[in-house]
């Protein structure tokens, strides 16, 4: 997904969902500066590395892929936006090495969402924000994994656009510089690479932006799928996203005991559902997108939409002493970003998979490794006392 849905739409969902407008607003940014939050900016302000959401397209093309270069790639990718569906996923005659990236694939509702969701819960609202995030990303990103991976994460010829008439188009994957040609079906992939490591092969890379737009519906030919076609309706999932971060938003509010898999608020919903059905089945770029979004955010909350603006809180941290520098804004997002990543990389840890690394769960006092992580120590304490 990009920023039409991340901002926007979960300003939007935030909004439905019961939240204030400066609430949603710091919500949505959240959820947004995920996809900007790379080790590059967190370089220039002098926060931790480690807190890092994504990695800048030059940040990639320099990546190291030694096991080393791609547990850190592995971290990112999969605890922000491949969130693995299950761990623990079996498949016949099968080696070790495959499936650990083969249980890597992302899937809604899968028992990382929950936790995700419920990491999330009584904490920040940039906390909220992430969660929110990455249960989005696990609607468009489905079917592909947070690691690279030629076995998993390619695609062939055999992909076709089903368009609103029923009929039908080929895809073309081309690497080119001027961006998608949405009319004519042609969009920006990543180049083939043999290397079963490339960079190239990682996420959805190979069939470029296409599984962000919303309204494409198209069948292909998964890597892993062993000649399956699968069919991906994105009008259709963004909606189950959309009304799905009602529901958690909810929960994240108090208003329910328990949040679940495969729950949707479609009555919360239901007096935006035409429009917002409309945006989403709309063919366009992002910019008309986030246009539409904005409107009907406005439209729904009588208040003005501002821009996202990446630096809208960089200077309140930067000038912030050293103690206080974690009660900012960008500080709390940064301690979020580092919880989300450690729980997940645990998981994933914990399940034998060392595609990620190694990881300790720092809150049962068995912490060691990167020095970064130590504020999620002092989060923890802060909230024993407080309890």
């Amino acid at each position: 997904m990009q920023k039409d849905f991340h901002y926007y739409a979960t300003y939007c969902a935030a909004y439905i969902a019961g939240y204030t407008h400066e609430e949603c607003l710091a919500i949505c940014y959240s959820a947004q500066f995920v996809d900007l939050c790379s080790a590059a900016l967190l370089s220039k302000l002098k926060a931790p590395r480690e807190a890092a959401t994504t990695q800048l397209t030059m940040e990639l093309a320099d990546a190291r892929t030694d096991i080393v270069g791609l547990q850190n790639i592995t971290r990112i990718w999969a605890s922000f936006h491949f969130l693995p569906y299950d761990l623990y996923a079996s498949k016949k005659r099968c080696g070790k090495r495959y499936l650990d990236k083969y249980r890597l694939i992302c899937n809604p509702n899968g028992a990382l969402v929950k936790d995700t969701v419920w990491l999330a819960k009584n904490n920040s609202l940039q906390a909220v924000g992430i969660a929110m995030h990455v249960l989005a990303d696990t609607w468009a990103h489905r079917y592909f994994a947070g690691t690279p991976s030629l076995v998993i994460n390619n695609v062939n010829k055999h992909f076709f656009e089903i368009l609103p008439d029923g009929t039908e188009r080929s895809v073309a994957f081309k690497h080119k510089t001027s961006g998608d040609d949405l009319e004519n079906g042609v969009y920006t992939g990543s180049i083939f690479h043999i290397n079963e490591n490339s960079i190239m092969s990682l996420g959805h890379g190979r069939a470029g932006h296409l599984p962000d737009y919303s309204f494409i519906k198209y069948r292909y030919l998964p890597a892993w799928g062993e000649y399956e076609e699968i069919i991906k309706d994105n009008p259709s999932d963004y909606f189950s996203a959309f009304c799905q971060m009602v529901y958690a938003l909810d929960y994240l509010r108090g208003n329910n005991e328990e949040f679940e898999t495969d729950r949707y608020d479609t009555e919360r919903v239901s007096p935006w559902e035409q429009k917002i059905k409309e945006i989403l089945a709309k063919r366009q770029d992002e910019d008309g997108s986030c246009g539409d979004w904005k409107r009907l955010c406005e439209e729904m909350s009588g208040k003005t939409i501002p821009d996202f603006d990446v630096e809208t809180y960089q200077s309140e941290y930067v000038s912030a002493d050293g103690s206080s520098k974690d009660d900012t804004f960008l500080g709390k997002f940064i301690v979020a970003a580092l919880a989300q990543k450690s729980m997940v990389v645990n998981k994933i840890f914990n399940s034998g998979n060392l595609l990620a690394g190694f990881s300790v769960e720092f809150e049962n006092n068995k912490f060691r490794g990167i020095k970064a992580y130590f504020k999620l120590v002092e989060q923890a304490y802060k909230r024993k006392r407080n309890d």
